[in-house]
């Protein structure tokens, strides 16, 4: 692959889904868009590139889907499903009338792994909510890994990942070589594709935003703009979790970060010390 093509799938993926890519990951994009090129019958990701910027969105949304990183698993980093179970829901529950519903929205959900975490946590708290709604919204911009979450299917290495035994004997059922989650699981979660660069105001407002292992993708013009639509969406004490890895010190001024819980931020405006940290 040349140099000019390598920089052309730079510039497109950057631009359709705001990843950044560098030409030292050349072999990367090579790897990934090669299975593409079999699959459709294309002599070269330069045709493949080209169909796709004269406007053939299958095979562009085709170039998204094999680009994106989908690494997740259940229960990820254990403490920011703790924040939801020990702080957020409690606090939330608290602080909205009985029949005012209660929604979450995960942006990037890769293969679900995260929104289904947070169901079988939500029944756990069944008698805490006390019949209260809690809406699940759980979004991607891979069409291709939102239908895998839509399955509920996942591999013996997958369900390995972070999920309990119990669990997976509460809510998987074996299917051939693959474990499938229960369709009620499934039911709860509304899956929809949508690029984090896009006007989320027709989502609604949200209570809780999870938006985890995702913004390392982007670079920091792009974060801080992300953060701005997050910001507009979330509810002024609401919740917004992050990965370790990520944070908005020298991105945003639209959050404060939790003093005592280093992936929990919230709304500026929102009094961190009026939190109670998480008890062990």
């Amino acid at each position: 692959m040349s140099a000019p093509v390598v920089l052309r799938v730079i510039e497109f993926i950057n631009k359709a889904a705001g990843i950044v890519l560098t030409t030292e990951k050349a072999y990367f994009i090579e790897a990934r868009l090669s299975p593409v090129l079999r699959e459709e019958s294309l002599p070269s990701i330069d045709e493949l590139l080209t169909r796709a910027e004269r406007g053939d969105r299958r095979l562009a949304q085709r170039i998204v889907d094999a680009l994106t990183t989908n690494e997740t698993f259940f229960f990820r980093d254990k403490a920011p499903f703790d924040h939801f179970r020990n702080i957020i829901i409690p606090e939330l529950i608290s602080r909205r009338p009985p029949g005012k519903a209660i929604r979450i929205w995960c942006a990037a959900c890769s293969s679900g792994q995260e929104p289904f975490s947070l169901v079988m946590i939500l029944d756990e708290l069944k008698a805490q909510l006390g019949g209260r709604n809690v809406e699940i919204h759980a979004s991607d911009i891979s069409e291709a890994i939102l239908n895998k979450a839509k399955s509920g299917t996942f591999n013996q290495f997958e369900v390995q990942r972070g999920l309990p035994t119990k669990m997976l004997l509460q809510y998987f059922q074996k299917d051939g070589d693959n474990w499938k989650i229960s369709q009620d699981v499934v039911r709860r979660v509304n899956f929809f594709k949508f690029n984090l660069l896009d006007d989320p105001r027709s989502l609604g407002t949200f209570d809780v935003v999870f938006c985890r292992n995702v913004l390392i993708y982007f670079d920091r013009p792009t974060r801080a703009k992300i953060f701005d639509k997050i910001a507009d969406r979330l509810a002024p004490d609401g919740f917004m979790l992050l990965g370790g890895a990520e944070s908005t010190f020298g991105v945003t001024d639209r959050f404060a970060s939790h003093p005592k819980e280093r992936m929990l931020h919230l709304p500026l405006a929102r009094k961190a010390a009026a939190i109670p940290a998480r008890t062990a």
